[in-house]
Formats: C-alpha cells, structure tokens, sequence
C-alpha cells in the first residue's frame, strides 16, 4: 500500500542566500546573483559570469577537521542538510536509525579534487597525489557525509541524473518512505562546479550564456536566451511518513504526492524536439498523485535559457495538458539562482512549497518577449493565487526526464 509522505523540514544554500529563509525573501525581491565569477581568472573564458554563494563559512555547520575532509559540494550538502533536520525538529536519538535513510546526489562530484590532484600528477608525480582523492571526488559522498553526520543507516542513495539529480533524489526518497523502506528520507542535491573545467567545459557545448549583463545572462524563455548561467549550492529537504510525523508533532510544510520519469532515448545533451520524454514525466506524476491535469494551475519549468530547452520544454508542456497548458503559470526559478545543476530540482522544489505555502507565484525576472512559438503564461509578473498543487520538471543531458507533484496537505 502506498503511504502518504510530507516534507517537515527544508535546507538551502542558494547564490541569493544560505539559509530557506534568506533564499525565500530573495525571491520574493527578485534578486539576481550573477556576478563576475572570482574563483579564478576569466580572461581567456567566453563566459564571465556565474551564481556563486558568497558568505559560505563551513565551520558553522561542522568541525575544522571534518571541513578538511570535504569538497565544496558535500560542504553546502551538510549545511542545506543541517538546516533541514534542525527545521524539521528531528532528534535521532529518539529514532530508529534504521529506518531514517539519505537520497541526496550531485551531478559532477568535486571538479575541484580533480583539477587539483591532476595538477599534482602532472607536476609531481603519481606518488604525490593525495590519498584522500577518490573518497574526497565521488559524487556519493554527499549522501555518506550527511549519513555519516546524522547517523542515519537506512538506505543511502546517491542519484546522478546530470541537471535531473535534485528532483530524481527527492522522488526516490519519496518512494522509498511511499513504499515503506523508510519513515524518514534525507533528501535532495548539491553541487559545486564553478571551475575552470566547469566553464570551459560547458562553453566549449555553447551551453553557457557569454552576456556580460546580469540583467540579461540568465532569462528563460526570452527570444534573447542565449544559454544558461552556472550556479551552485544545495537544496535538502526532510520526507517523512505522515503518521510518523504527526505522532511526533511535526510542522508539515506540503505533501509530495506524484512522482514521474522517462528518458528521452534521443540525444545526449537535446531534449526531444517534440518533447514527448518531458511530458511523460509529467503525466506520470499526475497519474501517480491522481490528480488530473486540468486542476494543475503551476508549474516551475527546467526553464534554463538555452534555446533549444526553452522551447522543447513548451512543446512538453502543450503535448502534456493541451489546451489547458495555456491556463497555466509557468515560471523558471534560473532566472535568479542560474542552474545549479546536480542541486536544481531540490532547490526548486523549496521554491515551490514556499509558493503553495504563501500563494505566491514569483516572475521569471528578466523575461521580456517570447518568439511565437513560446506562447504560454511564463509570469513576466509576479502573482497572488491559491495554489493546491504545483509541479517541479527537471531535465538532464542523456534524456533524463523528472517531475514532482505536491500539494498542500489536507490531513
């Protein structure tokens, strides 16, 4: 039998701030964190923009040593997850570690560990290289550190989807609570891949936006979208069985209550043209949920700014609700944070449960026209609205397709 999952504690680490609190009210200002990248020098790059987190002290979140022992991206994934758990009013001593488990990934793992310990190999050696490499590289060790740290031995999962990760790490975790695995399930992504291989590699796909404009580098949707903007840090969110929650009298935010996938089987960086792999993915979280697709007013789109996204994506959505697709509000929370990748869908997903929580639907900031064929309603304007559900898309390179269903939660 299918059990019912809630969320009951959330953690950010956002370009526009740490902290849920700190990222919502950026939200709610509209405010951009594209600035000149600083992590190391762009004169030979196109792109020379970025959203990076600024004020990140890990020492707030965990020991010296324990710092040492991690990359940046297992970093923000303790922090956002810190939050999340204190937020959630959890104390696992009093649960049973077995049943309180991890599904957080990240798409690249640490590109800084690999830039570094390849320079080493180069310049000194392979016997130079550090003994801590692999462990500190692996894109697991974001879900082993927050298990590690919060001494859950449930299962332990590690989804890397590319730009689908955040979104297909919650939806695993939800089945895992749905389906009874678990009671509770740490859950979401975290990256951190703004490096020099990191630009170079996704400009050398013109993946990246080259616009040395904050206002207009990252504005999904526009006709002047010339690709996305490279963000970074964590979104973590806490997925509980309901009746686990309520006995324990936990504050529930939403309740997770569809979950769909697909691939694309088509190319390894072009969504569909068609767009049949997205909306399968949504349909599936609809049917999943049982909610049909005319009650759904919102969704929050991959809406990266690259021109072939953008528009397949508003194919995928026609090709999922018809007519009705024109009904509703569909806006890219990128056009503030940039694509923060392996961590896009986690964060997002926040995004929309603060949205249902507030009846509030942000603007796509920085959208100003659409060619033709981009011809829904992609909130030029921020909203008041009820909302009962909203549905999050993710989509990775290689066809991965993801989408989350959530509602408010009626007990």
């Amino acid at each position: 039998m299918k059990r019912r999952v809630v969320v009951t504690g959330m953690g950010a680490v956002t370009p526009i701030g740490i902290g849920v609190e700190s990222f919502w009210n950026g939200i709610r200002r509209e405010q951009i964190g594209f600035v000149p990248i600083t992590r190391f020098d762009t004169t030979d790059y196109k792109c020379k923009l970025a959203a990076e987190v600024h004020g990140f002290e890990p020492e707030k979140y965990m020991d010296k040593k324990s710092a040492r022992r991690m990359e940046l991206f297992c970093q923000y994934a303790i922090a956002a997850a810190s939050e999340a758990i204190a937020d959630a009013g959890l104390v696992m001593e009093k649960e049973d570690p077995w049943r309180a488990g991890c599904s957080v990934g990240s798409g690249t793992g640490s590109l800084q560990a690999v830039e570094r310990e390849y320079g080493r190999l180069l310049e000194k050696g392979p016997s130079r290289v550090g003994p801590l490499f692999v462990p500190l590289m692996i894109s697991n060790m974001a879900a082993g550190n927050i298990s590690i740290a919060y001494g859950l031995k449930g299962k332990s999962l590690n989804v890397s989807t590319a730009c689908a990760t955040g979104t297909h790490s919650i939806g695993e975790g939800f089945r895992s609570v749905q389906y009874g695995e678990l009671d509770i399930c740490v859950s979401g992504g975290t990256e951190a891949a703004i490096t020099p291989m990191g630009i170079a590699g996704f400009s050398a796909l013109t993946a990246l936006s080259t616009a040395t404009d904050p206002a207009r580098c990252s504005i999904p949707f526009d006709k002047d979208r010339s690709g996305f903007v490279m963000g970074e840090g964590a979104g973590i969110v806490v997925l509980e069985e309901l009746e686990h929650a309520r006995k324990r009298g936990a504050r529930i935010y939403a309740e997770v209550l569809g979950y769909g996938c697909s691939s694309d089987a088509y190319h390894i960086t072009s969504p569909a043209e068609d767009g049949s792999g997205a909306a399968r993915a949504m349909r599936n979280a609809l049917e999943d949920g049982g909610v049909r697709p005319e009650e759904i007013t919102y969704i929050n789109a991959h809406g990266t700014g690259t021109h072939l996204n953008d528009l397949f994506e508003t194919r995928a959505i026609k090709l999922a609700f018809g007519s009705h697709g024109e009904k509703i509000k569909v806006n890219s929370t990128k056009s503030m944070i940039g694509h923060l990748l392996g961590a896009a869908g986690a964060v997002e997903l926040i995004a929309c449960v603060k949205e249902i929580q507030e009846g509030f639907v942000h603007r796509t900031v920085g959208l100003k026209e659409s060619e033709e064929e981009l011809n829904l309603d992609y909130c030029k304007e921020s909203c008041s609205m009820e909302l009962p559900y909203a549905l999050s898309n993710s989509l990775g390179f290689g066809g991965h397709n993801a989408s989350l269903l959530i509602g408010r939660c009626d007990l």
